[in-house]
């Protein structure tokens, strides 16, 4: 191994940096940035996000829409139970079929388009109701049946009314349509 002295300035083969040429002579290309980063399209985690966030908030509406039908259902349910105690006090028919036809009006107002119900009178009332108390809506006891007179006695005081039948209708029906997804 030979020395080199302070004044020897020659490179001597074999030594580190002896072969390298200048940088300014290597054949380089020039560094490539990554293009930027766009905010759209967002990754998969966001959508999934987005997801998460609109399934929240339809579990919220749907929560809040059936506990509201719920508390609509125990309501008009008490309020049912009110006449029906009322019809055994005083026996009044007209009375009775009067309430109750408020009742189901308000009720069907509170689940229904009030498109849908608000002109509704006489039998196509009835056949409302009648639709909308089964599934299938075959049964006709509203226009049919015992709920018939809930468009007759208001205006008739010789109707005969049987109060029970009719109360028991009207339970099933608000039982039918206040507790759920109809509507």
């Amino acid at each position: 191994h030979q020395r080199r002295s302070a004044g020897d300035t020659q490179e001597q083969p074999g030594e580190a940096g002896a072969l390298t040429p200048a940088p300014e002579h290597l054949p380089l290309r020039d560094i490539h940035l990554p293009a930027p980063v766009v905010w759209w399209p967002p990754a998969p985690g966001w959508w999934g996000l987005l997801l998460c966030c609109l399934l929240l908030v339809f579990s919220v509406w749907a929560f809040i829409r059936i506990r509201r039908r719920g508390r609509l259902k125990t309501q008009s349910l008490l309020a049912l139970r009110q006449l029906a105690e009322q019809f055994e006090r005083d026996g009044d028919a007209q009375r009775l079929t009067t309430h109750l036809s408020t009742l189901l009006r308000r009720v069907a107002l509170s689940l229904y388009p009030r498109r849908q119900v608000a002109a509704l009178t006489g039998i196509e009332w009835l056949r409302f109701l009648d639709s909308s108390l089964t599934p299938g809506g075959n049964e006709k006891a509203f226009s049919e049946g015992v709920g018939r007179v809930l468009t007759e006695a208001p205006y008739n005081p010789n109707c005969r009314v049987d109060g029970v039948a009719l109360i028991n209708l009207i339970r099933r029906w608000i039982t039918g349509n206040a507790g759920g997804w109809r509507g």
